[in-house]
Order: C-alpha cells, then structure tokens, then sequence
C-alpha cells in the first residue's frame, strides 16, 4: 500500500534524526522541519495509530520495522538522486529540493533504472 508523501517526509525525517542523535523526540522533528508542534504532534499520532512508529512513555520516538522499511526506501531514493542529479551537473542546492519532491513519486522500475545506471557511472 502506498502511504502519502507527508507521512513519507516523516518517516525519513526520523530515520535521518536517529542517525544523528540516540534520542527522537516530537521536539527534534519540529526543529528539524519548522513545522508546528500541534502539526507535528498530529502527524506523530497519525504514524503511531497507523503502526510506523512507536512512542515510549518518555516521549522517545521509534520506528517500527514497517516505518523502517518505508523511511530506508524514501532516503535511499533521495540520496541517489540528489547525488545523480549533482553528477548531472545540477547545483547541490537544487539537486536536494528536486530530489526531495522526484522520491515520491518515481517508480520503482524508474528508480532502479537510474540506480543501475548511477551505479555504472562510479
């Protein structure tokens, strides 16, 4: 099943925050996207309630094997595509907004392609 691309965002943004940081809180991701805390808090228990994360009573935030899965896709798709459209010749900056808006919505016969294609270049 597809999951809209906000949840995608969230997934993603938790999973790179994780790299960052041991400890996830709603705070962390309201910084990381200058978001709201209401609209963030929203979007949290959407995620818990659908099974892509769970919350600890301290507030810590995980993910779910599922939320994993999903948030690994999304930046894996990100990462190689920014990188691809840099190799392209594509000013870093751009690179990372388109790259931010083409994750969602690329295939995966699409994405493989470039990925096979990407990977052929090195």
């Amino acid at each position: 099943m597809k999951i809209q691309e906000s949840a995608e965002n969230y997934l993603e943004t938790i999973l790179v925050l994780s790299k960052r940081k041991s400890d996830v809180h709603s705070i962390d991701i309201v910084n990381e996207l200058g978001f709201s805390k209401p609209s963030i808090s929203r979007a949290v228990n959407l995620l818990k309630v659908n099974g892509y994360i769970d919350i600890c009573n301290n507030g810590l935030i995980f993910l779910t094997e599922k939320g994993k899965n999903i948030a690994e896709q999304t930046y894996e798709r990100h990462l190689l595509i920014k990188s691809f459209l840099i190799k392209l010749g594509v000013d870093e900056e751009t690179a990372v907004n388109d790259a931010c808006r083409i994750e969602h919505v690329i295939s995966p016969e699409s994405f493989n392609k470039i990925k096979m294609h990407f990977e052929n270049m090195k």
